[in-house]
């Protein structure tokens, strides 16, 4: 799509043809466009429609119902905030105070709605003309044009000092390339970046999941969340917006822990039971806050799997019963998944170099029963807990 069939798309015509390829989406491409060519929808903007019926149709997860009205890149979907972070987010800057918001690199726009939604004024800024232009079109489509200003320009040309606070999202894809690892290569980079807190105390940054925890800037909150139990995104919170050292938020269900995230959980042998924490909590630095939270303990100082000796129930970590620990042994391992007629094995690892598709090749596994595969390590050793 080009700036002028994101136009075409936003006329009579250009509606007709998005309801048409709603219709006929679904089935074979080649087919769908042919239909739409013989209700005499011209070439391009069928193919403009279909695609954008396609990646609508994909963004329901992302954004709800809201996203059958909503205007789409590949790129900007991919990267865009899920809306229940991004209204989490704006809740939290609403009940902060902030009333206006810089918004610099806002994609496609779904953090300058949700906090438009709360009301807060936002100026959002994107470089790359097509996304800035959809951005505008979502807000439109939303009836928040008058609370959302966006503009195409770069960033670091916002004079942020006008605004209450700022919320960054810096461009860590480039096309060709793919990810981004090193901060400086971010568009803006990371000096830029990591001075704005200085320029506006009430800063948010957006970052990788996998961002390092020294890049946090003096007095930040580092948040980590996810959603239904994948890890989207990071957060430093700057200045007065910062309420905890370390903070791993769970959504939907909106389950909150907080901590130093430089606490050391209590060491000691392996459980009945199992805690998988939540990856959230695992990148937060806070699994000796969540071990404190069931009474749980580590069976190594180093892999972040908690164990007790009782049932306790928790929102940050899946509970397993453990039925079997060995010293990991294929021979021993295939013999005892073979007694026990395991067919269905789920297989999860911490702290081993093994390829678990490749290990369940070498199992053979045949039968019908299922079961949970943990390889790990336990006081240094290579370990196999057995669980259901």
């Amino acid at each position: 799509m080009d700036l002028e069939l994101l136009a075409a798309l936003r006329t009579p015509e250009g509606s007709d043809a998005l309801a048409a390829a709603a219709e006929v989406a679904g089935g074979d491409p080649l087919a769908a466009a042919s239909a739409l060519r013989s209700r005499g929808v011209p070439a391009p903007l069928a193919a403009a429609a279909l695609t954008q019926t396609d990646l609508r149709r994909r963004a329901v997860g992302k954004f709800g119902a809201g996203a059958a009205a909503m205007f789409f890149t590949r790129a900007g979907f991919e990267q865009a905030t899920r809306a229940v972070v991004a209204d989490r987010r704006a809740a939290r800057l609403q009940a902060a105070g902030v009333t206006t918001l810089a918004d610099l690199g806002c994609g496609l726009g779904s953090d300058a709605l949700a906090a438009a939604r709360q009301g807060i004024r936002v100026y959002a800024v994107d470089a790359d003309p097509l996304t800035a232009a959809a951005a505008r079109a979502n807000a439109d489509a939303a009836g928040l044009a008058e609370l959302v200003t966006v503009e195409c320009a770069d960033a670091t040309s916002v004079p942020v000092e006008r605004f209450d606070a700022v919320f960054a999202d810096p461009a860590r894809r480039r096309a060709g390339r793919g990810r981004l690892m090193d901060p400086q290569s971010w568009s803006p980079p990371w000096d830029f970046i990591a001075a704005l807190p200085q320029r506006v105390p009430r800063t948010v940054l957006k970052l990788a999941p996998g961002i390092d925890h020294a890049l946090l800037p003096p007095g930040a909150e580092g948040e980590w969340v996810s959603v239904d139990g994948d890890l989207v995104e990071a957060a430093f919170w700057c200045g007065p917006l910062a309420e905890f050292p370390r903070r791993a938020s769970l959504l939907p269900s909106g389950g909150m822990l907080h901590g130093s995230g430089v606490e050391a959980a209590p060491v000691g042998p392996v459980g009945r039971f199992l805690y998988d924490p939540d990856p959230a909590v695992v990148r937060s630095h806070l699994v000796a806050e969540f071990a404190a939270t069931v009474g749980g303990r580590l069976a190594d100082p180093d892999i972040a799997y908690v164990h007790t000796d009782d049932p306790v129930d928790t929102p940050y970590a899946r509970r397993l019963e453990i039925t079997d620990v060995m010293p990991f042994s294929l021979k021993r391992l295939r013999a005892l998944l073979r007694e026990r007629g395991v067919g269905r094995l789920e297989i999860r690892k911490r702290g081993s170099a093994l390829e678990p598709e490749q290990l369940r090749r070498d199992l053979r596994l045949s039968g019908s029963a299922s079961a949970s595969l943990v390889l790990t390590r336990v006081a240094g050793a290579p370990t196999v807990l057995l669980c259901r």
